[in-house]
């Protein structure tokens, strides 16, 4: 590995990605508490749409003891859509014990930032080399994606010894003084450049000439995974319940998927019209079907049908908020998951 990855090598992906790189709502800074959101925000979401949900979140929370002192709902409510809800729950605790131990400044030791809730050593080597120019290399799927094309390691990306065999190579190839740069650089070109499976541009990868994979044909054949687990699938029937211009919602369960997140009432299995009809009683005015939705989950996908109906008043229900619609906008953060049936709130 160490014959191809050589400090003449990232000369060249510096040289590359200070004519190349985008700008970025978090480029740009040093400070370490917008560097740990945006990473944060970045784990397994888009750029494009992590751009919007940025600039979003620095209004609501612009530091670290703003993010301390919301409430959970806040903080919720402000990833509604961004999926993978407990990024916002360690984000919050960590916010928390930051302020609580460490008197509100991120620490730059790497210990001591791996003790905070949802930061692991990628997220710590972002914070370090990023906002603190201290060499220690943050190693994500793209950084292992170009480093395995670079080298044609056929080492499983996934177990934690390859990560760190990655991270412990790229530790003393990191430039004093441009520690961030290098991070961002091989974020870029993954990004870019080095895309997955076989969408490679390796007409434009400034890195070509020492890349063992392209030499030989086989960009497509790495990094080298596991299979993927086959996905359950769950049916369920989504109710929009409505009755005096309100709508029903509820708290998920405090643990398990989308923990303490709102959703709207839902039930087992695909129901019929008249099942539907039959759990819910006299009270139901009318029932409109709705389009079909699927929600994909990292092992699981949701395969949901739905109704609107409408309830003589707003009937008392186990759990069940009844709220307006501007309520369910400001307050109660609903998951990507119902996106679709949230837009049955503009039927009414």
């Amino acid at each position: 590995m160490s014959d191809v990855l050589t400090r003449e090598l990232f000369d060249t992906l510096l040289i590359w990605y200070d004519e190349n790189k985008r700008v970025l709502p978090w480029r740009g800074t040093t400070d370490p508490y917008r560097v740990w959101v945006s990473e944060i925000m970045l784990q397994q979401t888009r750029v494009e749409t992590v751009k919007s949900y940025f600039s979003h979140w620095m209004r609501l929370f612009p530091t670290v003891r703003a993010l301390a002192e919301a409430s959970e709902d806040e903080v919720l409510k402000a990833w509604e859509g961004l999926g993978y809800y407990s990024r916002a729950r360690n984000l919050h605790r960590a916010a928390k014990m930051v302020c609580e131990v460490y008197g509100g400044e991120i620490p730059r030791d790497r210990d001591k930032l791996r003790k905070l809730p949802g930061i692991g050593d990628y997220t710590v080597g972002a914070i370090l080399s990023i906002a603190f120019g201290i060499a220690e290399p943050a190693v994500d799927g793209n950084v292992l994606r170009v480093i395995s094309r670079l080298t044609a390691d056929d080492a499983d990306v996934s177990r934690p010894e390859v990560r760190k065999r990655v991270a412990d190579t790229l530790r003393p190839l990191m430039p004093t003084g441009r520690t961030s740069e290098f991070t961002q650089a091989l974020f870029e070109i993954g990004a870019l450049i080095c895309l997955p499976n076989d969408a490679f541009r390796c007409d434009l990868c400034p890195l070509r000439a020492a890349c063992r994979a392209y030499a030989a044909g086989m960009q497509a054949s790495y990094p080298v995974k596991p299979e993927k687990a086959e996905k359950r699938t769950e049916k369920k029937t989504v109710l929009i319940l409505t009755a005096e211009e309100k709508y029903a919602v509820r708290r998920r369960p405090a643990k398990g998927l989308l923990a303490n997140l709102y959703e709207f009432p839902n039930l087992e299995g695909h129901l019929s019209e008249a099942e539907v009809r039959a759990v819910l009683g006299a009270k139901v005015v009318s029932v409109e079907p709705l389009p079909a939705a699927t929600h994909v989950f990292t092992h699981l996908i949701w395969d949901m049908t739905g109704y609107l109906v409408r309830l003589a008043a707003p009937a008392p229900m186990d759990g069940v908020i009844w709220a307006t619609k501007e309520e369910i906008g400001k307050t109660y953060s609903i998951p990507s998951a119902f996106r679709a049936y949230k837009k049955a709130l503009t039927l009414v």
